[in-house]
This record gives structure tokens, sequence and C-alpha cells, in this order.
């Protein structure tokens, strides 16, 4: 257990640990590498420090380094990714469940990340947190002659956290090394299990009488705005609204919303799709994000229950639907986690107005373990489609903290109550340092619609098996060698062939972070019961298809400034050939500056009349950092697949004081992509918007 020190008044936070009462505390100093040797002693030292008053805690880091001038420090961006970077990350269990927590990053810049942990799950882009929750703190952070330091304050405002005698938190604190690509972790340093395992933290004591730490934050916004759709005549609206979040007690808050906007959200990435089936985009907009983890309803694969996308986007134009206003409710009481959430959207175009009420309840068993339920109603003013609803429940039991069995039942209610409207599915998992398995069935009735869900296929009765086996040899510059195998059999529910596919696939991860990922041989067996256009008036005809592919993938050490990876498939596809080729590149020349680039080339030879074509998808990013607080993004893509093949997005930053910043945006395109299969044409829009938000805390 590490114990805090009450102090008078806050220490310096000037990055350095020179002030004197950081001295008060005894150093944290007992970490363990869980990558690349599990359980053995760093191979740099690392010490933190905490201290707290009445109203926040602080730590005081410092993160001693061998060869300081090669510690990574490139990014200066809040909430992007630092993992090309030196970074510490404190995890706080302020509710002491064992289930979730808060997640503070800084890189030694003092760049900040945060997020939440919810059931152990880390975030959907693999990472160790979900990045939705922002909180409101401050850090700085200094390079010096012996490695980098940082100190960092907390309000318990923050944590929602009211007034105590005596607190009990679960506290664990991680460390990455990028040149080493070295993990060092306080607690839970199994490689299985990460930081994102809260229930193998540590724990954080001697923190007594503080004051009351009651979330209540206020952000209205003022937006003026230049909107023109293709065809449309263009708009200049002036409008507002406001966010507000309020702790109702520590471990319940209210968030509400008015006239949200989401101007500010970054753009979608234009996909294309390859498959007959819908496209998975994750969640960007800021008021869905925030513990959007309670409310998941994972049902394999990235099917989900609730997929908050399908509320304020048109799922097949990508174009935004108006929402009037929305309440959540998140939290815990007890053993039980709670999510309620209210959305109403007016009518935009063909989307009629709406209404979507969410519930979703989950009771913890054991460590990781819970049973839950979830209740989703909709109702629209389409007079064919006026209401959908959705029920399921699910499970996840852990045992011996490597098998893991997730089971779900689900179901849905539409007009006309059509028979066939249910999903049932079940798995058993098992994960270690030296294999990785997992077996699943799963059966999706044909009628299975849930509206306010992502489910990428109906009809089907699924069967799956993937077994993952892992190697650390000893051979130099290589960290462990993965060969894989998986097989889906998945026909219909009439048992005729539906989708087949089997996979082996050889990876090699080496000790700087470059990688290699091949896939020896993709077999897949596909039928099409409805043309699936493919590109423009290219159309793959109805049928059952057999074909085999296979892929070549290469990404560079991710310790340099200049980054890169190859990526190649090739072989049949749907009667004909198919060959992907496609690279990447990061340059990080300063912290202030960096560059990125992207380019796919898709060359189709299919036995159609005019099946011989390519697409080319490109991008180009430049950021610019002119401080921490002020910073510029753009955004360039190509798509030739579409008429109109060029769209840009300019983005200039300013967070003037915490939580509140100043966005100017210029976007041609679209800013969020369809989810739809068969790549339907999109709507391309033209606006300029000067967004202004400000946090205050009554």
């Amino acid at each position: 257990m590490a114990e805090a020190v009450p102090v008078d008044h806050a220490p310096k936070l000037d990055g350095t640990l020179d002030d004197p009462l950081w001295l008060t505390a005894q150093p944290i100093s007992d970490f363990r590498q869980r990558e690349p040797f599990e359980g053995k002693p760093p191979t740099e030292k690392t010490e933190v420090r905490i201290l707290y008053t009445r109203h926040a805690v602080y730590f005081g880091i410092r993160c001693y380094d061998s060869q300081p001038s090669r510690i990574v420090a490139t990014e200066l961006r809040r909430d992007v990714s630092q993992d090309l970077d030196d970074h510490f990350e404190i995890l706080i269990d302020s509710n002491h469940d064992r289930r979730g927590a808060y997640v503070f990053e800084i890189n030694s810049l003092g760049t900040q990340s945060d997020g939440l942990i919810v059931e152990e799950q880390g975030g959907s882009d693999g990472g160790d947190f979900d990045h939705g929750w922002d909180g409101v703190w401050t850090s700085e952070a200094r390079i010096a002659s012996d490695g980098w330091t940082a100190t960092i304050e907390i309000p318990f405002t923050t944590l929602n956290f009211t007034h105590a005698s005596e607190v009990i938190w679960g506290l664990n604190l991680k460390r990455f090394i990028r040149r080493k690509n070295e993990e060092d972790l306080w607690s839970a340093y199994r490689r299985t299990f990460g930081i994102t395992k809260v229930s193998e933290a540590g724990e954080l004591g001697g923190i007594k009488d503080i004051g009351s730490g009651r979330l209540f934050i206020v952000k209205p916004y003022g937006l003026a705005r230049y909107d023109k759709q293709s065809g449309q005549d263009p708009l200049f609206p002036l409008t507002g609204g406001v966010d507000v979040k309020y702790g109702l007690t520590s471990k319940l808050v209210l968030n509400l919303t008015a006239n949200t906007d989401f101007a500010d959200t970054e753009v979608d990435l234009e996909p294309f799709n390859l498959t007959p089936f819908k496209v998975f985009i994750p969640e960007k907009r800021q008021f869905f994000l925030e513990n959007a983890g309670i409310f998941n309803f994972d049902m394999g694969d990235q099917d989900q229950l609730f997929f908050s996308r399908q509320i304020g986007i048109d799922p097949i134009t990508g174009q935004q639907v108006p929402i009037n206003g929305g309440a959540k409710l998140t939290g815990t009481f007890g053993r039980t986690e709670l999510g309620i959430m209210d959305v109403d959207t007016r009518s935009s175009g063909p989307n009629p107005y709406a209404n979507y009420v969410v519930a979703r309840l989950k009771e913890a068993l054991w460590a990781g373990s819970y049973i839950g339920v979830m209740g989703i109603d909709k109702r629209s003013g389409d007079a064919l489609d006026d209401f959908n609803q959705t029920g399921g429940v699910d499970t996840r039991l852990v045992f011996f903290k490597d098998w893991f069995v997730d089971a779900h039942m689900a179901g849905t209610r539409s007009p006309g109550a059509p028979s066939g409207a249910s999903d049932v599915g079940a798995s058993l998992s098992y994960r270690s340092n030296w294999l990785d398995g997992i077996v699943e069935r799963r059966k999706i009735g044909p009628n299975f619609n849930p509206e306010v869900g992502f489910i990428e296929r109906t009809d089907s009765n699924e069967t799956y098996g993937d077994l993952t086996f892992k190697v650390r040899p000893e051979i130099p510059s290589v960290r462990e060698l993965q060969f894989e195998s998986f097989i889906l059999h998945a026909p219909d529910t009439r048992n005729e062939v539906s989708t087949q596919e089997w996979q082996g696939t050889f990876r090699a991860e080496f000790n700087n972070g470059a990688y290699t990922d091949n896939d020896i041989a993709d077999v897949f067996t596909q039928r099409i019961t409805t043309p699936f256009h493919i590109y423009k008036n290219a159309f793959i005809p109805n049928g059952l298809y057999h074909f085999a592919r296979h892929q070549l993938t290469y990404g560079s050490g991710q310790d340099r400034r200049f980054t890169y990876s190859f990526f190649e498939r090739f072989g049949g596809y749907y009667g004909g050939t198919l060959n992907e080729f496609r690279v990447r590149a990061n340059y990080r020349p300063t912290a202030k500056f960096s560059l990125s680039a992207s380019e796919t080339w898709d060359r189709f030879r299919l036995p159609l009349a005019n099946g011989n074509f390519s697409v080319l998808l490109a991008s180009l990013q430049g950021n610019y950092s002119f401080t921490r607080f002020l910073t510029f993004t753009s955004l360039i893509q190509m798509d030739t697949s579409n008429a109109q093949a060029v769209s840009a997005n300019f983005r200039l930053r300013y967070n003037y004081r915490p939580d509140s910043d100043i966005y100017i945006i210029y976007n041609v395109g679209t800013q969020f992509a369809s989810i739809a299969p068969a790549n339907p044409p999109q709507i391309r829009e033209t606006r300029f918007a000067v967004k202004f938000t400000y946090s205050f805390f009554p």
C-alpha cells in the first residue's frame, strides 16, 4: 500500500521536484517489468511521491534515465495517443470497487491524455483506457540531466469525490520507455494483466479529512457557421447550447445536453468497403463517448447491441441529424453499475424526428465478472417504422484469472412483430503468456433488427474457433513470434452455405516495436444474395463464390522520428482478382510538427463488362502545435471511387483554460462516413465554423 502525505498548501507545480514539500512523502519505487521480461526489475529507476490538501491530490514523478538524450518526446496535442513517446500513467479507482477507474497520462513534455476503464476493458483502439472522458487537471514536465520529472494536480472535484474522513483508493502506476519498448508497473505486471486489470491494482491510503469534491460543471457554447450542401442553398446559422455535468453522489454522475453540437469532432477517415457487410466506425462525439463503456453490450467481433453512432448520424449518408437534447445518468450504487440515456432528435432530410431511451444494468459478481441487462426503445415519426425495441441479457464470468465465459441473449420488436428476431451466443476463451484461444457459438435470426445497434450480418448460425501460440525465442532483436489459425463456419439459419473462412497467420514482434503480420492463407466462401455494389456502375452478381487471399505486412520500429508500414494483400476476389497495396508513413521532426501520409491502391480484375478498374485512397495529415494549448490540424483525403474525389478539413484549437476552447474549422466533404454496406454515394458539404466553449463551476 502507498501512503499520501497531507500538506497545508499545494507544492510548486513547475514540472520539477525542487519544492521541499515533495521530500515529506515516501517515494514509491518498487516497479516491475511487464514487457519485455515479466516480473523483472526495470532497467531504469522510477519514483513517485504523493501529497494532498483538502481539495486536491498531487503526484511528483521522477523517471530516471541513463540516456536522457534518447528520451522520446514528440507530442504536444491533448488526448492524442502517446504510444510513440515516453509516458507515464496514473490509475485511480476512487470508488475502490476494483471494476473501473480514472486514468491520467502524461509525457515528458507535460502533454495530457485521460480516460476511463470500465469493467477492466481498455479502449476500442486497443489502448489502456477509453479516451471519451475528459477531466480538469494540471500537469507540467521537464527533461533533466538524469531523466525526466513531472508534477500533477488532480482536484477531488474531477474525481467526483465528496467529503470523507478516511479514504482508500485503488492505485496503479505505469511507466513506458519508448526506445526500449519497456513497460513497468507498480502492480498487475503480469503480461496478461496490465494496467486495465483494476482488480489487481494496489492501494493508496493516508488521505483523511478532505473537503467536498462534488462534480458540477456547466459548459455553454456559441457557434457561428456557414453551411452549404450539394444542391441546397447555403445556411448561416448562429446558435448555442449547453452541457452540464453534476455529481449526484460520489458514484453517480448526471450529464445533460441541450441543442447539442459536434462541429469540433474530428472527421472520419473515408473507408472503401470491400465486403458486402456494414462498416464499423468508432464513435468520436464527446457526449456519447463519456462513460460509454457502461453501455457496452458486446455480442462478438464488433457487434454491439447499442451503437451510439445510430443516434444523430444518418447511417447511409453520414449526414448529421440535429439533436434537441439529451440526458445521461451513469455510475454505481453498491455492486450495481447503472447507465440510463435519453436523446431526442429533430427531423432532417429523410430522417424523421426520433427519441431514444437506453437503460443498462450490471451486477458485479467476483473479480472481472458480472451479469447484466439492457433495454433500448426507439420512437420515430416514420409511419412505416414508428418504433423499435431491443432487450438483452449478458454475462461475463472469469475463472482462475485466465478463463473467460461470455454469453448473451437478445431480441428485437418492430412493427409487424416478425419472428426470428433473436440473437443468442456464448464463448469460452483462455489467455496466457504462451496461448490465446476462443471457441464461440452464435445464432442470429433473419429478422433480428436492433436499429440502435451494430450487427454486421443477420440470418447466421455461426461456429468460430481461434488459437494463437506465442513463443519468445532467444533470437537477437526478436521479442515474440505468434502462430494463429482460425475457422469461421456461418451458414444461414436454414443451414445453407453463407459465409466460411479459415486463416493461418504468422507474426513477429521486435524489441524496437517493429512487426510483421502475414496471412499464409485466407480462404473464403461467400454467398451474395443481393447484387453487391463495389464501384460506380460495377456490381458483383448473386452467386456462391470461393477464393483465397494472402497478406504480407511490415511495420518499422516505433522508436524513430520517421516510421512507416507496408501492407500487401493479393489473390482471388469474387470470381476475379484483387491486389491491395497500402503504405503509411509518419514523420515527427520536432515536438511541434508532425506529418502523416497514407495511400491505398486497390486493383480489381473482375469478370464483368466493366470489371477492370482501380480505386485510390490517400490521406495527408499535418499537425502543428504552437504550444500545448494552441494546435492546428489539417487533413486532406482523396477517394477516386467518389465523383468528387478530394476532401479537406482544417481545424485550429485554442484551449485557453481547462475544459474551455475556441475552435475555427473549415471542412469540405463529409464529416462522418457512412457505415452502410456497398459504398453508397456521399452527400458533399462545405462548412466553416467558429465555436466557443466555456466551462465554469457554479
